[in-house]
């Protein structure tokens, strides 16, 4: 546990808050010594801050039951919907509304409505990522071939990657079998992970139409599954240079810088559906959310106010730590600086914002709701079935899920 604080009186208020260790407790520490610790020490309020180096959902999930959680806390935006439908977490609006620096209209919608429930708020979302395609300038200028761009659709991108894959010991686009990259299509083309019976359709037009497309690629050197090279992600095949493109987050361009500081990329947006004339994307997202049971509420919603505050996403954008929540920001002269990781992490940003963004989570389900979807993407691209066998048992084993 680290304790963040200054010198305040006998009347002083403790507020515990947690999130993931790793690479995020360095940052988190400088970031309350430099902002929180000094506002809430006028407030009488000090902030402890506890990082967790392992499982944090199995954590909080225990702490919460076992009533020895922290007043504020991390929740992705994968799993809060079950703390939330848990009564687990407090709901915000009221405290929204008497406040004067933290206000609905100042996020992104997109990122306030993937932690609502029931018209409540229930978490500030912190900072986010959606999908973008990152591409080598290189290899499309070596093959002669025009870069994507945002006005390519499913079609006109499948036909440079095709050209583009020509050149020796080079792949299109990195195809990873998870329904985390291919299901932002799926949305582009109208699909809804749960009808109103709360039922998912597999063979609805629109996901039969991206599914065909994704793993249509494999047939021809247009595309490749990552694992096929030896690699464990689209990000490590981009940073070998053995494909020319990857759909991937922000989270890759830390990757890039370390693995592969000479890569000349360029970032743009996912191509639109040919049908509706609209992108898809996903959003993965990480709010701070208030405790049910926090016996200082009031105090804790002060630091909620400071830890999303503009001054600190000011801080979090400039550094290039993280895409921050509000939608001021998006005219921050950072976003228009002329190196590629600004220009990466403005297209990522801006995603949140372009055709049909769909939240990365599948309520009750979890994960569980993708893994039939990911293995029969990765059946049908190694060939072990056809698209339509591949959906038939897909959508066989999600309904044995779905009715447990």
């Amino acid at each position: 546990m680290v304790a963040m604080f200054s010198t305040v009186s006998a009347a002083n208020v403790q507020v515990r808050i947690s999130g993931w260790g790793g690479s995020d407790q360095p940052i988190i520490e400088e970031m309350l010594r430099l902002y929180v610790t000094p506002a809430m020490a006028k407030e009488g309020i000090t902030v402890l801050y506890e990082p967790i180096a392992d499982d944090f959902q199995r954590y909080i999930v225990n702490a919460l039951s076992a009533n020895t959680a922290p007043d504020l806390f991390y929740m992705d935006i994968f799993w809060a919907q079950s703390l939330i439908q848990a009564g687990q977490v407090e709901p915000l609006d009221n405290y929204i509304a008497k406040s004067k620096i933290l206000k609905k209209e100042d996020f992104i919608p997109s990122l306030l409505d993937a932690f609502s429930y029931q018209g409540k708020v229930y978490g500030i979302p912190k900072d986010f990522n959606t999908l973008a395609l990152f591409y080598n300038k290189d290899l499309f200028d070596l093959a002669g071939v025009a870069y994507p761009d945002e006005n390519d659709t499913w079609d006109t991108l499948a036909k440079k990657l095709e050209a583009v894959s020509k050149l020796d010991g080079v792949y299109g686009l990195a195809l990873q079998p998870e329904f985390a990259r291919m299901g932002a299509f799926t949305y582009a083309a109208g699909f809804k992970t749960f009808d109103q019976n709360g039922k998912s359709n597999l063979f609805h037009p629109g996901f039969k139409a991206a599914f065909e497309w994704y793993t249509g690629l494999a047939k021809t050197r247009a595309g490749v599954m990552p694992a096929d090279l030896g690699q464990s992600w689209g990000g490590g095949a981009f940073g070998t240079e053995e494909v020319a493109a990857c759909i991937e987050g922000a989270w890759v361009i830390g990757h890039l810088k370390d693995q592969a500081p000479n890569l000349n990329y360029g970032t743009t947006f996912l191509p639109k559906d040919p049908s509706t004339g609209k992108r898809g994307n996903l959003i993965f997202c990480v709010a701070w959310g208030m405790n049910k049971d926090s016996k200082n509420k009031q105090a804790a919603f002060k630091v909620l106010e400071q830890l999303t505050s503009p001054e600190v996403q000011q801080w979090i954008l400039e550094r290039g730590l993280a895409l921050p929540s509000r939608v001021a920001l998006a005219d921050n002269p950072y976003f228009k600086q002329n190196n590629r990781e600004a220009q990466a992490n403005y297209i990522v940003f801006r995603g949140a914002s372009e055709g049909n963004v769909v939240p990365f989570s599948f309520g009750e389900y979890g994960g569980r709701w993708m893994d039939p979807i990911n293995e029969a993407l990765r059946a049908v691209m190694s060939g072990e079935m056809s698209v339509e066998e591949g959906l038939r048992e897909a959508q066989y084993r999600l309904d044995q899920e779905m009715q447990r």
